[in-house]
């Protein structure tokens, strides 16, 4: 009873996997010979049907490809414009320095002017001392106009 069930589901299975390996023939280009004329339109509809999906597939996995492509070159360009950025800074500093390297050379030496020390900078030397400021200052002639608002 078990021994038939089971030759005949073998069968079955045989018969399946042979008009599975038919259609797959079929599919390729092999074997079409023994088809009729209604077979070979339905095998051409179910074969333009899947050319179909699998250009929609192809088209959309393209059109997110170029969406992530220009993402990331929109970053590159950011990234490039920065770092550009970063150059130009760097070498405004670098022609500043050289700049001022050239004052230096060419300010005369210790016995023609009083050197300022270097920890100085150069806002406090645009300052008069705090001794030359706070002088009293007294002058023979007092300033004797007066101003009237009117």
């Amino acid at each position: 009873m078990y021994g038939q069930f089971y030759q005949q589901e073998a069968s079955k299975l045989r018969r399946q996997i042979r008009e599975l390996q038919n259609s797959n023939r079929h599919i390729v280009g092999e074997a079409l010979s023994s088809m009729s004329l209604k077979d070979l339109k339905s095998l051409e509809t179910r074969l333009e049907k899947g050319i179909s999906r699998i250009r929609s597939k192809k088209n959309e996995m393209l059109f997110a490809e170029i969406e992530i492509m220009q993402k990331r070159e929109i970053e590159l360009q950011s990234h490039n414009n920065y770092l550009r950025a970063k150059i130009n800074e760097h070498e405004r500093i670098q022609q500043q320095q050289e700049q001022q390297q050239q004052q230096m050379s060419l300010m005369p030496t210790g016995t023609e002017c009083e050197s300022v020390p270097a920890s100085q900078s150069t806002y406090d030397r645009n300052f008069l001392p705090v001794s030359l400021m706070n002088a009293n200052h007294h002058y023979s002639r007092q300033d004797q106009t007066a101003c009237r608002l009117v």
